[in-house]
């Protein structure tokens, strides 16, 4: 329970706001933006959203995804705060639930989801909310997102945790394969048939369905599959016997099914079967702070696997900071994906670890010099803060660092740079 305030509340003893043991000397009489944040100032000021203000404006509860600082290092924190009035209705406290978001990281990790910037986060805190439910989730996002990794997260943080994720790839099928690989088949169905074969529906029984590429499903079998949802139940090829599915639907598609619905290509009364709660995955160069975080990840991942050059697993890869420079300033149209094959390619040519600019594709290094070309001619070395809204605007979208080093190059305090981004729309 926090005492009720507009700048942040201050914290009780032993706990921080991510209710984690610290001793007295540590959070005694500090504001929990301090603590959790590491701000000098409360997250409204420094560009993110404050439940407690919002709490306050609104006289109710209030719920965001918020990165806090631990023992263990940062972690996704979802935050839910309710105001306790007094006896004038007046907000007097506030209590507030506080639940570690398992689904992802926000330091470097060896496995899963990896990130902290504003549009990674969105992502997660609409995951995070929808997990518990029964709902369909559609996972919008071009190529190379991430959209498996977001499904299977979501399925480990539902109550469906323990029984299978099953993945069923709708790109490149055929109509008579989608149609006996997803309801299985009975003895004698076709020839081959030697034996009954269960479908992928059945082996998720209980679990978590994932259809990725959705918009790849044949029309045919959109019909199928319509019906599926609507009734839960189906039969095998070649089966007369009706039998009766449990799965979570969760789908995935970079196509636009709204405006295949329009043209015909996709069957309107199946999208919003599908989509009732949908969540799109932002792409790679909407997520530039992330950047540093995800190749360290993905470097370690590489490590681990022991596939670079033949070396044996357990391997360290490190990137320089000139290297690491041109990747921030790239803007990776195949996304993650395309990440991971640039360093896969750079830790082969890497003789001792450290992945250096010319082990980089050419036109990564092309294009970092045309970003900093931009960058040149853009803004004057020390700016000062009363630069127009447009030359901020124009700057900020060709940096290719973070707003730290932003902050820096401008030879502003990141307090204001936050307070001009957040005034254009940018945090």
């Amino acid at each position: 329970m926090s005492q009720a305030g507009n700048d942040g509340a201050t914290l009780p003893p032993y706990k921080n706001s991510a209710s984690t043991i610290l001793p007295r000397s540590t959070v005694s009489g500090h504001k929990c933006y301090q603590i959790s944040h590491h701000y000098d100032v409360p997250c409204d000021q420094a560009g993110e959203h404050c439940p407690m203000k919002r709490a306050l404006e609104q006289r109710g509860p209030d719920r965001v995804l918020h990165i806090h600082y631990t023992p263990r290092g940062p972690e996704h924190v979802d935050v839910e705060l309710r105001p306790i009035f007094g006896a004038q209705h007046a907000v007097i406290a506030y209590v507030e639930r506080l639940v570690t978001v398992r689904s992802a990281s926000a330091k470097p990790s060896e496995e899963g989801l990896v990130g902290r910037s504003a549009a990674f986060n969105d992502a997660i805190s609409a995951l995070h909310r929808v997990a518990p439910s029964k709902l369909p989730v559609l996972l919008l996002g071009e190529s190379g997102t991430g959209k498996e990794l977001f499904a299977t997260a979501l399925h480990e943080a539902s109550t469906r945790a323990q029984s299978p994720f099953v993945v069923v790839d709708c790109s490149g099928i055929t109509e008579w394969l989608f149609e006996s690989e997803f309801f299985g088949y009975e003895k004698g169905a076709f020839t081959g048939a030697i034996t009954r074969k269960p479908g992928l529906l059945e082996t998720a029984q209980g679990g978590t369905l994932f259809l990725d590429e959705i918009g790849d499903v044949p029309l045919s079998m959109q019909v199928k599959l319509l019906r599926l949802i609507e009734t839960g139940t189906f039969r095998r090829v070649g089966g007369t016997e009706t039998l009766h599915a449990d799965f979570r639907l969760v789908a995935a598609t970079h196509k636009p099914l709204l405006d295949m619905t329009r043209d015909g290509r996709f069957r309107q009364d199946l999208y919003y079967r599908i989509s009732a709660f949908p969540i799109p995955l932002p792409p790679l160069r909407e997520r530039r702070g992330d950047i540093a975080l995800l190749v360290d990840s993905i470097l370690r991942r590489i490590g681990n696997a022991g596939a670079a050059g033949g070396r044996a697993s357990g391997h360290k890869f490190m990137a320089s900071p000139e290297a690491l420079a041109r990747l921030e300033a790239y803007a990776w149209p195949g996304n993650i994906r395309e990440m991971r094959k640039v360093l896969e390619r750079a830790c082969l040519l890497s003789d001792d670890g450290v992945i250096r600019p010319e082990h980089l594709p050419e036109y990564i290094r092309e294009a970092a010099m045309e970003r900093a070309g931009m960058i040149e001619r853009s803004s004057p070395a020390r700016s000062s803060p009363s630069m127009s809204d447009e030359e901020l605007m124009n700057l900020a979208k060709a940096f290719p660092g973070t707003r730290k080093a932003l902050a820096a190059h401008l030879g502003w305090s990141e307090r204001t740079l936050y307070r001009r981004l957040k005034a254009l729309g940018l945090t």
